[in-house]
């Protein structure tokens, strides 16, 4: 049974399904300032709208009677949540995440159904001697060559991911002439060499860039990624690709159907 203090808690069911209960506000009230402030900006952001530009810093602070760093602790927050992003003109409202399904289909698909411009800028293409563990993957002999694609990705001008893949190079001998770098590799595989997907295992898991990576995709080193690990196979069974998917973790949401 509640207690009257429980009664005197406020409560009141999300209208958003996926929101926290309480906007994430325990009961006794006690949150650290910036969390406090996080939540009174968070309706902002929503009169403002998609591309809104943010007031400053300082007028934050004033408006909210906060100091400046607990107003940077607040964006910070927004910022890696991907409600907030910076440009030219400072920092401005983001639009939604672009949800990715975890189906065996192209970036290139999933990104057009999100009503945006997929988009590849390439790193490099290379042959190596594969590894002997990559070789048992790709079913292939240690030392045999094994192509290395990797390519930017982009949604719209946004740099949202980076992608890493290798294939045998007996099943795609041509790649480096006959293939266009920004265009889809799945495209490619299915009208150029016949080949089609079968099936792929999927790993999902959250990461932090590297410097690297996160140089590339024009991102801070703390920012959170998710990151895929996908084994694919062709429609008879043979494997066919070892791919590294790394996405933006405040650009995207994934999602997946479950039957019973």
């Amino acid at each position: 049974m509640a207690t009257s203090r429980e009664r005197s808690v406020p409560y009141e069911i999300p209208e958003d399904g996926s929101a926290p209960v309480r906007a994430g506000i325990p009961e006794h009230g006690r949150v650290p300032k910036y969390y406090w402030l996080k939540s009174r900006i968070a309706p902002l952001l929503d009169e403002l709208g998609e591309g809104g530009v943010l007031p400053t810093e300082r007028e934050l602070a004033l408006r909210y009677e906060v100091s400046r760093e607990t107003v940077r602790q607040a964006l910070r927050e927004l910022l890696l949540e991907g409600r907030l992003r910076r440009s030219g003109r400072g920092t401005v409202v983001a639009g939604p995440k672009m949800e990715q399904p975890l189906a065996l289909a192209s970036y290139t698909e999933g990104v057009r159904k999100q009503g945006r411009t997929p988009g590849r800028t390439l790193i490099g293409l290379e042959r190596h001697p594969c590894p002997p563990a990559l070789a048992r993957e790709l079913a292939i002999g240690a030392g045999e060559s094994v192509w290395h694609l990797e390519r930017v990705l982009f949604a719209d001008d946004e740099r949202v991911g980076l992608e890493s893949t290798y294939i045998a190079a007996a099943r795609v001998p041509r790649l480096d002439r006959d293939f266009e770098p920004d265009s889809s590799f799945y495209a490619y595989l299915r009208e150029e060499i016949g080949v089609r997907l079968g099936d792929a295992d999927e790993r999902l898991e959250t990461v932090l860039a590297t410097p690297r990576e996160a140089l590339l995709i024009g991102t801070p080193p703390g920012l959170p990624m998710l990151l895929i690990h996908r084994a694919s196979r062709d429609e008879e069974g043979n494997p066919l690709e070892r791919v590294r998917l790394l996405y933006r973790g405040d650009r995207f949401s994934f999602s997946v159907r479950l039957e019973g």
